[in-house]
């Protein structure tokens, strides 16, 4: 006789009545138990009985649907719950999901910006800064903020934090402090450069007008009290020039910036190596979330100099 449902029913009570599980856990823990029940019987398996090559039949199974591996891991989570309970109700002497591996959760691409986009950007931010109006200042500050995050990638807290002192570097070369105090140089583009020049012109011009800014040892100081330019300010400002620039607003932030600056490398040829000390990564596995750039270059590379690849254009 099986007494699946039974057993189902008695693991459920006892998350209920010790676990104090909502009723929303309690009917998913059915449902999943449920689907693994009907699945196990088509294989003529007892659910009390499920082998541990069972269990993992039935994770495939959900893998070839479809199943995110999100729901995947609900599934084995709920599967989990039940062969501990029955092991501690000795109605088995093993767990049959102690040995199964948590299906791994593909790591979501990051959003990016097109060349062009960031082109449009770049040209506004530089044609509001040439206005002579009252926010001016602000204006050549986004514009410096915004060079300085695509010549370099760097991270936003890294870039509201950087040290007025940065103003008296010369050559083409950025000092970067960035997580555990590592740090890494990094190249600056001559548009980069420019922008820090006039920003750092029109900062001294601010510094006489206000003491207190004399005294920030921040490039990009606030009235904050962390004592420079919030990244929550900047993410805002730069929302509102990309609407101005006729750019998706919900598309753009800082790191967005970042990550276009890493794909539009690796589209132009640079190695990943070079792009993971660039921004700053610690462990190469963390760049990687690009390699869809490098796979899609190199299929381009195939299609347009393989010999192969010219004759199939060619016959057909």
């Amino acid at each position: 006789m099986d007494l699946s449902g039974a057993h189902i029913e008695a693991f459920l009570e006892m998350m209920s009545a010790e676990r104090g599980a909502a009723a929303n856990t309690l009917a998913s823990y059915q449902r999943d138990l449920d689907d693994l029940h009907d699945f196990l019987k088509g294989r003529k398996v007892r659910l009390t009985e499920a082998a541990t090559s069972d269990l993992s039949a039935y994770i495939a199974k959900l893998e070839k649907q479809g199943f995110a591996a999100s729901s995947q891991a609900r599934r084995l989570s709920a599967m989990r719950q039940f062969y501990k309970f029955l092991y501690a109700e000795g109605i088995r002497t093993d767990d049959p999901t102690s040995i199964i591996d948590a299906p791994k959760k593909g790591r979501p691409l990051p959003k990016i910006m097109s060349e062009r986009d960031v082109s449009r950007l770049l040209t506004l931010a530089a044609e509001e800064a040439k206005a002579e109006t009252p926010d001016r200042f602000q204006r050549l500050r986004m514009l410096a903020l915004l060079e300085l995050l695509y010549a370099t990638g760097m991270r936003v807290s890294e870039l509201v934090t950087l040290p007025v002192k940065v103003l008296d570097q010369e050559g083409r070369f950025l000092m970067i402090r960035g997580k555990g105090g590592k740090e890494r140089l990094v190249p600056l583009s001559r548009s980069a450069i420019a922008a820090m020049a006039e920003y750092g012109r029109a900062r001294a011009a601010e510094v006489k007008a206000n003491a207190k800014l004399a005294e920030s040892p921040w490039l990009f100081p606030s009235s904050g009290k962390e004592g420079y330019l919030p990244r929550q300010v900047f993410a805002r400002d730069l929302k509102d020039l990309a609407s101005r620039a006729g750019i998706r607003v919900a598309s753009i932030s800082p790191h967005v910036l970042r990550h276009a600056f890493a794909s539009h490398l690796l589209q132009n040829g640079a190695d990943l190596r070079v792009v993971q000390e660039l921004l700053g990564h610690s462990d190469i596995s963390t760049t990687q979330i690009y390699t869809h750039v490098l796979e899609e270059r190199l299929r381009h590379v195939v299609e347009t100099h393989h010999p192969l690849a010219k004759e199939t254009k060619n016959a057909d």
